[in-house]
């Protein structure tokens, strides 16, 4: 072979070289390498994924999983997994996709409402951030967390978790959304609320409790200012709450059931030995029996002012209302609604 040809030869090789080269380059840096269904995917990953787990959530969300691996390889991504909640778009490059991984952690919005136990509350939550029910209800539970507000304890840690929607990183940590809670009620128990509460005689925490009565009293929220109104005229009267809710909650306790839906008080039921049966101890139960709005909340704090001291369930306009100064008033109108339970027979 000539001089010439051998010259020939090595340029042609650098020139096929140079294009191989080249195509591997494109392909890990430059090359569209992600396909979605939709304009936008969901990708999750967990705390504890490897590598080999990433490539297995994204599989189904990549062209070439080879030339991931290796730009990933590359620019160490393998080596530092960072967990959250990213959203991939169609045709992204591998060098996107990875700053993404890196660097795009979306938040959440987590929202809670109308729970009845803390244990219902850490369920809830579970069901939208990454940790489990079993560690959020430990972090709940533990007591140098929630001493950190006076007055708190397991009885009516409840009422730390104001009802509302929050922005949180899908992978936050027990620890953190707790934290977070608690700077959350702070942040809400202004000294605007807090002098409304003083002025009505009762402590943050108090004004919680009551609203969770409130609140499973009247689904309208248009009458929980005069249903707290009656609440309040019963308090400083020195007149027991005698709240139907509250034996509810008694019962469900006692029975450790709360799957179970109770319709209808029974005159047995009245009689159950709780702190929390309003008709058997005086004053406030000794937590929340509920998680209340911030309708009902405001409801407590902003009240109807009136003489009410009783009022029953209205048998011609579901949901709402009737209501009495008088004890005998109040009998006749409550007889009227006990027929109306037999009409439907409404036992329990």
């Amino acid at each position: 072979m000539s001089k010439k040809s051998v010259l020939r030869f090595l340029r042609l090789c650098f020139a096929l070289g140079l294009i191989y080269f080249l195509t591997v380059f494109y392909s890990l840096f430059w090359a569209p390498n992600t396909k979605t269904t939709e304009p936008t995917s969901v990708l999750f990953i967990g705390s504890h994924d490897t590598f080999k787990e990433v490539m297995s959530h994204l599989g189904p969300l990549l062209e070439d999983t080879i030339s991931f691996e290796r730009l990933s390889r590359i620019k160490r991504y393998d080596q530092n997994i960072r967990p959250g909640r990213y959203q991939i778009t169609d045709g992204l490059t591998n060098n996107e996709l990875i700053n993404i991984l890196r660097s795009g952690n979306r938040p959440i919005t987590l929202t809670f409402n109308n729970q009845e136990r803390i244990e219902d509350l850490a369920g809830a939550m579970a069901k939208q951030i990454e940790p489990d029910s079993i560690a959020l209800l430990k972090a709940f539970t533990e007591k140098s967390y929630f001493q950190q507000v006076d007055g708190v304890n397991r009885g009516n840690i409840l009422a730390l978790f104001i009802a509302n929607s929050y922005e949180v990183y899908w992978n936050i940590t027990p620890k953190a959304i707790f934290q977070r809670m608690i700077k959350e009620y702070n942040a809400f128990w202004n000294d605007q609320r807090k002098i409304k509460a003083s002025n009505l005689g009762l402590t943050d925490l108090e004004v919680m409790s009551l609203a969770a009565i409130v609140q499973k009293e009247s689904v309208k929220v248009s009458e929980r200012p005069r249903i707290a109104g009656v609440y309040l005229n019963r308090l400083s009267k020195g007149i027991m709450l005698q709240a139907d809710p509250t034996v509810i909650y008694a019962k469900k306790t006692l029975e450790n059931d709360f799957s179970q839906v109770i319709r209808r008080v029974l005159y047995k039921d009245l009689l159950l030995d709780s702190p929390y049966n309003t008709y058997k101890y005086k004053d406030l139960p000794p937590g929340p029996i509920a998680m209340p709005d911030i309708s009902s909340i405001d409801a407590v704090l902003n009240p109807e002012r009136h003489q009410f001291l009783y009022f029953v369930a209205d048998p011609e306009r579901p949901g709402y209302h009737l209501f009495s100064k008088t004890l005998k008033q109040h009998n006749e109108k409550r007889q009227a609604y006990v027929r109306w339970l037999a009409k439907n027979r409404i036992k329990r």
